[in-house]
């Protein structure tokens, strides 16, 4: 009987070759890399971009790829679970003023590997959430591989939970109720601190 159980995905190194008739067909994994992900001011793609920020930033391993359908985001090494969201000012789209800034906090049904079933409940899961802002506004020099460009908020799930329990977003001026911002450098510290604090 075939094997179903959960696949875990290798990390490519990008040369690998498109193949059609047992033949190479000059084109790599790499192309397809560059050709559908370049553009990090897009939501999707800076969404993920945001969750490696984190992680590099939390001495995640990043040669153990990423878990598309996990129930947060990142674990640190220390077994701290981090869900991440991301905002920006700017947009890849024309825009007539910048974005107004809101994170998603949404409670969120998720797949059960021990079950192989969805959750019965609709939950944060993480033990803390760490909001990404690129904060930058001019859009010819916005460079988002720059983390000066960016601003970290690191908030306990316990103080959503208590603050906004039923929630769907949270906007920035809350946001800034709750937390101070912090730098790249000093997000793992303030993750530390806001996981201690509960």
């Amino acid at each position: 009987m075939q094997n179903l159980d959960k696949l875990q995905a290798q990390l490519k190194t990008g040369s690998e070759p498109l193949i059609a008739d047992g033949n190479r067909l000059g084109f790599s994994l790499l192309d397809f890399w560059q050709w559908s992900v370049s553009d990090i001011l897009s939501n999707a793609t800076r969404g993920r971009f945001a969750e490696f920020i984190v992680a590099t930033a939390t001495g995640i391993d990043i040669k153990q790829v990423r878990d598309e359908w996990a129930a947060y985001d990142l674990e640190t090494p220390d077994g701290i679970k981090i869900e991440v969201k991301s905002a920006a000012y700017l947009q890849s789209w024309y825009q007539k003023v910048l974005s107004k800034i809101s994170f998603s906090i949404k409670p969120a049904f998720y797949w059960d590997y021990e079950t192989n079933k969805p959750s019965p409940v609709a939950k944060r899961t993480a033990d803390v959430y760490v909001f990404c802002l690129l904060h930058y506004n001019d859009k010819q020099t916005v460079n988002p591989l720059n983390l000066d460009h960016w601003e970290f908020y690191v908030v306990a799930t316990a103080q959503l939970d208590s603050q906004f329990p039923n929630s769907g977003s949270i906007s920035l001026n809350s946001l800034k109720k709750l937390t101070e911002e912090v730098s790249y450098h000093k997000l793992l510290p303030e993750i530390n601190r806001q996981n201690n604090a509960v």
